[in-house]
């Protein structure tokens, strides 16, 4: 392959690994943020194949085409995962998305002041 083909898929990589990052910080679904951590990860197996192209000589190292590979299948399961938890999430609260105002009060419930409040408040 010319020199040219390395760059193009190194550039690609890296574009697919912004735009997922840009995606995995915008967005507030459950579902967009897994799917932008699989663009993400999408990106870095590019990168990682074009940089295992680059190798010297006629035939390719396979080590990377191997770790690629390996890549695959643990994102799959990672994404399984991601996608049982979401499921969890749901049920749990009945929303599939995350907001930052929650989160900031969550926080402040969980400190050991608040949680005495509470049980004070149902016992009484």
């Amino acid at each position: 392959m010319p020199e040219t083909d390395h760059r193009l898929y190194l550039l690609a990589g890296a574009a697919l690994f912004a735009i997922g990052f840009y995606s995995l910080l915008i967005q507030a679904h459950l579902l967009r943020r897994i799917m932008a951590l699989n663009v993400m990860g999408s990106g870095v197996f590019l990168v990682y194949l074009a940089l295992g192209a680059q190798t010297a000589g006629v035939i390719p190292d396979p080590v990377p085409q191997a770790m690629v590979l390996t890549g695959i299948v643990v994102s799959v399961c990672a994404t399984g995962l991601a996608l049982a938890l979401a499921d969890r999430v749901q049920a749990a609260t009945g929303k599939v998305e995350l907001d930052d105002n929650e989160e900031a009060t969550d926080s402040s419930d969980a400190s050991p002041a608040a949680s005495e409040h509470r049980e004070e408040t149902h016992s009484a």
